[in-house]
């Protein structure tokens, strides 16, 4: 079932469907949207309730009127979804950016989060490199832009490469550079500590700011061979870590140790 609602920057859209066990929402990365997760969505709905969502300015949802791209206002998306859609309990899954709101979200919502899993999900990049990289796409944003895109789409198989090249020129500079100002400006670490149930951290590649090791006791999965979108290039293999994450997170739930008590928590790390 594809749908709107009103949300805090307009109607963002959802695409929410299948029945049974605890829901799973989709979070897209930057220039991205709900349709990412196209083979996450149809693995998932056969036996489990799966929703995505398309992110302020992205896809099918609209702009909001003024600069309203921080990190906390895309976890405010989140939110009004959630609580638009009835889903009290539900694991969370974020690719890059939505990683990063989704933690947002979950530091400060621990009791609706039941597990979050993070795709190619960024730590803290240190303000020296991120200042460089925002002096130079004001500088010269076209060609910023083509080798940022460039190094993320290495290895990417040519449909995953045609679809998010396709994308490229969606999201308007001025948006575009509000986003990643945004992410440079946040430090996803202390809600992530914050946040005391099931996580799993997936990458594609090595980098020095994975948040996985800027949070040491983090769990984390790696498929090689593939660009930045890891769970469009290799579904298959992707899915195969969710559901191994989705059956720890359900697992924990029966137990009664998913609801959020303390980093002490067995289900947690």
């Amino acid at each position: 079932m594809q749908t709107e609602i009103t949300g805090p920057a307009g109607r963002p859209y959802i695409d929410d469907d299948g029945t049974g066990g605890l829901p799973v929402v989709f979070v897209h990365s930057f220039g991205g949207s709900s349709a990412h997760w196209a083979e996450q969505l149809q693995h998932l709905r056969a036996h489990r309730r799966a929703v995505a969502l398309d992110l302020r300015g992205h896809g099918h949802s609209p702009a909001p009127d003024g600069d309203r791209y921080a990190i906390v206002d895309l976890a405010d998306d989140i939110g009004a979804v959630s609580d638009a859609r009835g889903l009290d309990r539900f694991v969370l899954v974020g690719h890059s950016i939505g990683g990063t709101a989704a933690i947002a979200y979950a530091g400060k919502h621990p009791d609706r989060v039941a597990g979050l899993l993070l795709v190619g999900t960024p730590g803290r990049v240190p303000i020296e490199q991120a200042d460089q990289i925002m002096s130079a796409m004001s500088s010269d944003y076209e060609e910023t832009m083509a080798g940022y895109w460039d190094k993320l789409l290495a290895d990417a198989t040519p449909r995953v490469r045609d679809q998010i090249k396709s994308e490229m020129g969606s999201i308007p500079q001025d948006v575009a550079m509000s986003l990643i100002g945004a992410t440079f400006a946040d430090d996803p670490v202390p809600d992530l500590e914050a946040y005391p149930g099931p996580t799993l951290s997936v990458t594609a590649a090595d980098s020095p700011y994975d948040l996985h090791k800027q949070v040491p006791d983090m769990p984390h999965e790696q498929i090689t061979g593939t660009s930045h979108w890891v769970h469009m290039d290799k579904p298959a293999e992707f899915d195969r870590i969710l559901d191994s994450f989705l059956a720890r997170v359900d697992q924990a739930e029966q137990a009664g140790q998913g609801v959020p008590i303390g980093r002490e928590t067995v289900s947690s790390r």
